[in-house]
């Protein structure tokens, strides 16, 4: 089962007194790369934010977004209010002290009353309680899981597509074999033919027939056949595996793919065989590039 690095995720959820909501995506990366935004009210559970993170994401380049919306009806933190009883306690003394004084009380009492001390009272956004506390950690476990469910899907995709092309490849290992017999005759007739276009020289036959068996062991490709196989089917097994995280390890079998393909195409000396090589260098790039996004 394999398990995509990409996906995205999302939760609300409401408080008391807010609706908070969560996005997370994550892409490829080679390890955890989590960053975090989210309101300045809620900085203090940043910590508790990456460890559900991190205990659930194991790799991938992942951002999450917090944001919180006030409810209807109510009531604003960190918006300042008006002290009313200290507006009246400071009224009443002015208006005390204008008749002790005989001066006319102020045309414009906002404008007095509001330049005494705790006339404006602001309560600290800072304070949230615990009820907001936890749903905003809620809202992060449940948007974690939608991207793990997405992951999840994405993984489904991959595992089709890599076994559509570790077929092709396959079936490209075998179409090799007829042009392989072909080519040991070949060979031997274009040696021959070259000799034969050299005037007035003699060579032992037995001694061109040694030589032309070494030759053609050097250009056999039975071994990176067999090899390629191997790999071919340890990928199919690595990637039905019931636990994911088989990124990085497909990774290394796709190298290990390519080195033989790359020898068997070196070895080839065959027309035929090298448009099939070139072939199966195009499905197997296309693993490679996909492998990447495997966790």
């Amino acid at each position: 089962m394999l398990m995509s690095m990409t996906g995205f995720g999302k939760s609300s959820l409401e408080s008391s007194n807010h609706k908070i909501t969560v996005e997370i995506k994550s892409l490829n990366s080679k390890q955890l790369d989590l960053a975090v935004r989210l309101p300045h009210a809620f900085r203090q559970c940043e910590p508790a934010i990456r460890s559900i993170v991190g205990t659930e994401l194991e790799r991938g380049k992942v951002d999450l977004l917090v944001t919180s919306e006030l409810l209807p009806g109510s009531e604003a933190k960190g918006v300042s209010k008006l002290n009313v009883e200290a507006l009246k306690f400071y009224k009443r003394q002015i208006s005390e002290a204008s008749a002790a004084l005989g001066i006319p009380e102020p045309a414009d009492w906002y404008s007095v009353l509001l330049r005494f001390p705790d006339a404006v009272n602001t309560e600290s956004a800072d304070d949230v309680s615990d009820d907001e506390v936890e749903t905003l950690l809620e809202a992060v476990r449940r948007a974690v899981k939608a991207l793990t469910d997405h992951r999840r899907e994405e993984g489904k995709a991959l595992e089709t597509f890599f076994a559509e092309r570790v077929a092709t490849i396959t079936s490209l290992l075998a179409s090799v074999e007829p042009y392989e017999k072909e080519r040991v005759a070949k060979i031997r007739l274009r040696i021959e033919d070259g000799l034969s276009k050299i005037p007035a020289v003699e060579y032992d036959k037995g001694r061109l027939e040694q030589e032309l068996i070494f030759y053609i062991e050097k250009l056999d490709v039975n071994e990176e056949k067999q090899r390629l196989g191997r790999h071919l089917a340890y990928f199919t097994e690595t990637m039905e595996a019931s636990k994911p995280g088989q990124g990085k390890k497909l990774g290394f079998i796709a190298q290990e793919m390519g080195r033989e393909i790359n020898t068997l195409g070196s070895k080839s000396n065959h027309a035929e065989m090298q448009a099939i090589v070139v072939r199966m260098k195009d499905q197997l790039e296309q693993i490679k590039e996909q492998v990447l996004n495997v966790m």
